[in-house]
């Protein structure tokens, strides 16, 4: 049985997720997530079960250890854990959906105490090699409250029997297991090169709840990338010539360097 905790989301687009905890109540995290906590909890870092079940959470992208925060004290206790980049928190309370969820990797956050995390893979195999995750998905396990973070903002949609959408990979957060999950290619040459929306398209099948994702932490990252190759090159651009040599030299000499 996991851990019943209460828990409030504050914040809009830097969202934090603040757990309160009864005497002897706990609650699992990501290594790192850990904002602030009160006084009285106690942090115990371990694999969580032994090397096995370590291994398995790194296969899935996340941390080998995980953190359990443990109120030792009276009264209540509280901790609070923080997304890694700009967007929402996601609660899901396991218990109203068949004790299972299933995630893409690294969106874990925290969750109850007595939830797991395991390996959960594709059905298909052509869901495994094209669906931008690989064969793995992470498997949350229990009947208490866990908490996913996806970027941007969340679109939550409940698929009837039969329904079907048509997803891009990345921008899949988490889903029910009663959702059937599968590829489909773009369609057409033109589409799959220069369409910028990639090869394939992540294709659910309700019934089922979904939650999708506006902004993936991969889009986010190759922009971060692309700016900062144009801020460089730009620099070296600026830099050319004999002004940019007697800078650079000026740099030089003011930093330290005696190699002119």
């Amino acid at each position: 049985m996991a851990d019943e905790i209460d828990y409030k989301i504050i914040g809009n687009d830097m969202q934090l997720v603040e757990i309160e905890l009864d005497p002897s109540e706990a609650v699992r995290a990501e290594a790192g997530a850990m904002m602030y906590m009160g006084p009285g909890v106690r942090m115990e870092t371990s694999t969580g079960g032994g090397l096995l079940r370590g291994l398995k959470r790194a296969v899935t992208g996340e941390s080998f250890f995980i953190t359990s925060f443990v109120h030792e004290g009276e009264g209540k206790g509280y901790v609070a854990f923080g997304a890694p980049y700009p967007g929402k928190i996601i609660p899901l309370d396991l218990s109203k959906f068949g004790g299972s969820f299933l995630c893409q990797k690294d969106s874990f956050l925290c969750a109850a105490n007595g939830i797991e995390i395991e390996i959960a893979l594709t059905r298909k195999i052509g869901a495994g090699l094209f669906g931008g995750e690989g064969f793995i998905l992470q498997r949350l396990k229990g009947n208490g409250m866990a908490f996913v973070h996806s970027g941007g903002a969340i679109v939550e949609r409940d698929l009837a029997p039969g329904e079907t959408i048509r997803v891009d990979t990345g921008c899949l957060t988490a889903f029910e297991e009663s959702v059937g999950y599968d590829i489909t290619l773009t369609g057409g040459f033109k589409n799959a090169l220069f369409g910028g929306e990639g090869l394939v398209l992540a294709t659910l099948t309700g019934p089922g709840k979904i939650y999708l994702q506006s902004l993936p932490f991969s889009r986010l990252a190759d922009r971060i990338v692309a700016a900062s190759r144009y801020m460089t090159n730009n620099q070296r651009e600026e830099s050319s010539g004999i002004a940019g040599i007697g800078s650079n030299a000026l740099g030089g000499l003011l930093g330290g360097d005696r190699s002119f």
